[in-house]
């Protein structure tokens, strides 16, 4: 008797990233604050992919739609404030059917200092609000994670509580080395977007003088 074997192909899902979520909180009250780097970065990123971010309440954010090499790109920035970052995140990750490996999202971060900037993927949320609602929304920590330094009052020699240091713009000497770390980000996302991260991270990282 002649035995027939099936064979099912799987589609193989795209790990490169295909939704950037820039973490900060809306109005003019906080735009040039500290808490708003991963905002800064998503506006340069929509300038690179020439997408302009619209209102769409239905996902909790302003959302610009791009292309990459002809794959669809989506950018959020949420208008829920910085600790219901998750809504916009999880509604747009839900509603394109993404994996959370296909996300990446841009914060501020206190453990690197001004000049610094790290790529990772998973790991836990260190106390940030938005990253604790977005692994809470996504169901995974296993997101990208473009990290951002502003340095930690402590470390900076200030004597803010950090609460009130991420709600004040950075000092003049400080925003240069967070603008030219914007730059470095800017020029490695196309790799992410084509899902080279191994690339990504060698050419940001080594920018980073440790």
């Amino acid at each position: 008797m002649r035995r027939v074997f099936c064979v099912l192909y799987m589609p193989i899902m795209s790990t490169a990233i295909r939704l950037i979520a820039g973490l900060g909180n809306p109005g003019p009250d906080y735009e040039t604050t500290r808490h708003n780097a991963g905002f800064w970065l998503a506006d340069h990123l929509a300038d690179d992919l020439r997408a302009t971010f619209a209102l769409e309440k239905s996902f909790f954010g302003m959302v610009a739609k791009a292309r990459h090499a002809g794959d669809s790109v989506l950018l959020v920035k949420p208008i829920t404030y910085m600790n219901r970052s998750g809504q916009a995140v999880g509604a747009l990750a839900r509603f394109y059917k993404l994996a959370p490996e296909q996300v990446l999202v841009l914060h501020d971060e206190l453990d690197l200092l001004p000049g610094q900037v790290k790529l990772k993927q998973g790991g836990g949320h260190a106390g940030h609000n938005g990253l604790k609602d977005i692994q809470a929304a996504l169901g995974s920590p296993n997101f990208w994670r473009l990290r951002i330094g502003i340095g930690h009052p402590r470390t900076l020699g200030l004597a803010q509580q950090v609460a009130d240091f991420v709600l004040h713009p950075p000092r003049r000497d400080e925003q240069p080395a967070i603008d030219e770390v914007i730059q470095r980000c800017r020029a490695v996302v196309p790799a992410m977007l084509d899902g080279d991260f191994a690339l990504a991270t060698r050419q940001l990282h080594s920018g980073n003088g440790a």
